[in-house]
């Protein structure tokens, strides 16, 4: 479903409980993670049911057009252990697959986090299993990569945690190349009917429950449910990329509503 633009209202981002300015909040954020690190992956498959892994898959597959380009570069912003740089890997690599076309050519898919527990757990996950995604210190309000970069810049579940949206879509559109696609996987809150019900409770209610004595950080499974609540509607964000500077705005929704799939094309 393709949104229009209009002129919108200045939009804060998220604020961790006790954060008073942008600043704060993004320090509160990067500690967070930084202590759940170790536990983070477990958490993320056993919460979900391992329903994650499904939608960076979906969410992969749905970039296959960019993916299947033998030279695009592709970033990977809030990447957390590297879960959705492994997907979009996997998806490449599948499109490429010999006896498909030409020899694969390695493509440039780089993750970038700014918390630094998260990332050396991603390239730890990477050596492991003999990824070619490479991992790097990014900040997503201030990416250290120059203008017009990359071909696909994409995040799943970390655009959320960003402290100013706005200003994280003006980053993915000033690194993005033109007419480069900008993709963000997210929570959303779910919409009406017996299974969302059920999902809304066991999100704000059990979750954080199950979260917190697992990973012994109540704090940050907290967290979670509240961030969902603050962060804007599928509409209200898609009206926020078109006056970033992204067109072609769409939506995919899974999961009783509770996950959504934005893409957009760099004006």
């Amino acid at each position: 479903m393709a949104m229009s633009a209009e002129k919108l209202s200045p939009l804060p981002g998220t604020r961790p409980e006790g954060a008073s300015d942008e600043c704060e909040a993004a320090a509160r954020v990067r500690e967070m993670f930084g202590r759940i690190a170790p536990r983070y992956d477990f958490l993320n498959h056993f919460l979900s049911l391992s329903l994650d892994r499904m939608w960076r898959r979906r969410a992969a597959r749905r970039l296959d057009h960019i993916l299947r380009r033998r030279e695009a570069r592709v970033l990977d912003i809030c990447c957390g252990t590297g879960d959705l740089a492994f997907a979009l890997e996997a998806q490449r690599n599948h499109s490429l697959a010999p006896g498909r076309g030409a020899p694969i050519v390695p493509i440039s898919i780089v993750g970038g986090d700014f918390a630094v527990p998260m990332l050396e757990r991603a390239r730890d996950k990477a050596l492991a299993g003999g990824h070619a995604t490479v991992f790097s210190a990014a900040d997503a309000m201030q990416l250290p990569f120059a203008d017009a970069t990359f071909d696909l810049v994409a995040t799943a579940f970390g655009f959320r945690n960003l402290a100013n949206y706005e200003g994280g879509l003006r980053e993915m559109a000033r690194v993005l190349k033109p007419g480069g696609e900008a993709a963000i996987l997210e929570f959303t809150e779910p919409g009406a009917g017996p299974l969302a019900g059920i999902f809304r409770f066991y999100f704000r209610h059990i979750l954080p429950l199950l979260g917190g004595a697992i990973s012994g950080n109540r704090e940050a499974y907290r967290y979670l449910p509240n961030s969902v609540a603050r962060f804007p509607s599928p509409p209200e964000l898609a009206a926020r990329m078109k006056s970033a500077g992204f067109r072609d705005v769409r939506m995919v929704v899974w999961n009783f509503g509770s996950v959504v799939l934005h893409t957009a094309v760099r004006s």
